[in-house]
Formats: C-alpha cells, structure tokens, sequence
C-alpha cells in the first residue's frame, strides 16, 4: 500500500510555517490561529485540506487542557453553546463540500477580515447568558467552524463581556471548542474530508504548531499584551489578503 501523496515541498514548507505562525498567535494571545492559518493554508493546499488539517492539529495539541476545563467550567453553559453547534457545523460542513473552491477562499479571506474586525473593535456581549441567546451563538459558531474554522470570534464576544470570572470564560471556551472539534471532526469524517492525506499532513504539521503554542505562551507577561495583539492584528490582516484569489 503507497503512502499518501504529499502536497510540493514549497507547499509543505509554507503550511509548516504558517502553522508555526498560527500557534505563536493562540499561544500567546488566545485567538487567531484560523484566522491566520486558513487563508494561507487554503492558497496553498486549498480550503477542503486547511480546514480539516486545522481543525485535527488545533484539537490534538489542545488535548492536554480538556480535565481542567471541564472541572472549572460552567457546564450547562457549554451545553447550550454545544446543541447550537451541533446544527450549525454540518451545515458548515455542506458549504465547505459543495462550494466551488474559488468562492470558498473568496469567502474565507473575507470571514477573516470581519471576523478581525469584530475583534479588534472590542465589541463584547454584556448581558447575561440565556439559553436561546446561547444556542444562536453556538450555532454561528458551529457553522463558521464547519466551514472555515473560524468559530471563535462569536463566541469570544459573547463570554467575555459578562460578569463570568475569567478563569470561567476560560475554561469554557475550551471546553466549547473541545466539543464543537469533535462535531467538526465527525461531519467532516461523514462527508469525506477526514482523508489519509489530511492524517499525515496533521502528524507533520502539528509539532510545528505546538512548537508555536509553547513559545507563544513563553512570550506571554514578557512583552506587552496590547502591542503583540496590534501584531496579530496586522498578521491576520495580512494573511487575509495574502490568500485572496487574486493572485493567482
């Protein structure tokens, strides 16, 4: 049995640094890993790879955080969250499948840029949590998950401008993601994206990733917060106009 191809070494080569790149930004800021990865990623080895290869290599290094969330979550919470997204990723899922691969990174990069401009404007959701209000934002998120992996943003601005104690929202973000990722990972393994080629991609791009995530979370407290967050900004902006389809 032949081992699965591989994209051209250049190819490998970006994804590998932009993967590095990507876990520098979680590790340290906590956001922007798809938002940096996927429009890269998606111009050199197109959406149908970037985005379950992110969704395996960010769920697998983030693995070791699972215990501790799930004890100081606010579990009923991330229930809400999780039944929303358990409709709104297989639809995500369909328009990854069923778009042509030109529109799908056309609306990659432009999920990308809104989705930076949400953050960066500080907006946050300040009320309190409800269940239907709950269910819709896990819902977008599931659905920008299944088709980009970009769900974070929504999800972000709702926890995080309540009254939650921060190592709360913490702790429920990462659960959230750990189960919106295995509901990624089975609508994507039903519909046929989960393939030999994006199992060995994971396994070489993943310590890149991770290495990024730990240095990431070493620069944490020794560089200003706000100015490395102005850095991420401008990488996000920037890979998203890197990967539009203009350029060929």
């Amino acid at each position: 049995m032949s081992l699965p191809e591989l994209p051209p070494g250049p190819a490998l080569a970006a994804t590998i640094a932009t993967a590095a790149l990507a876990g520098l930004a979680r590790g340290f800021s906590g956001f922007g890993a798809a938002l940096i990865f996927i429009p890269l990623a998606s111009a050199t080895l197109g959406p149908r790879v970037a985005a379950p290869l992110l969704m395996l290599v960010d769920n697998l290094t983030a693995f070791p955080l699972i215990p501790a969330a799930w004890r100081g979550a606010a579990r009923a919470e991330v229930a809400s969250l999780t039944a929303g997204a358990l409709v709104g990723a297989p639809a995500g899922a369909w328009l990854l499948l069923h778009l042509d691969p030109v529109a799908l990174r056309w609306g990659m990069c432009l999920l990308a840029i809104a989705m930076l401009a949400l953050l960066a404007s500080g907006w946050r959701y300040h009320g309190r949590p409800a269940v239907p209000l709950s269910i819709a934002v896990g819902a977008s998120s599931g659905l920008l998950s299944g088709a980009a992996q970009m769900g974070g943003p929504p999800v972000v601005a709702y926890w995080l401008g309540g009254a939650i104690p921060a190592t709360r929202v913490r702790a429920n973000i990462v659960l959230f993601f750990a189960a919106s990722g295995v509901i990624s990972a089975a609508t994507y393994l039903l519909g046929g994206l989960l393939t030999a080629e994006i199992l060995l991609l994971a396994a070489i791009v993943a310590p890149s990733y991770g290495l990024g995530l730990w240095c990431g979370s070493r620069l944490f407290g020794l560089a200003s917060e706000a100015a490395f967050r102005r850095v991420c900004f401008l990488l996000i902006a920037a890979a998203a106009v890197i990967g539009l389809p203009v350029w060929g």
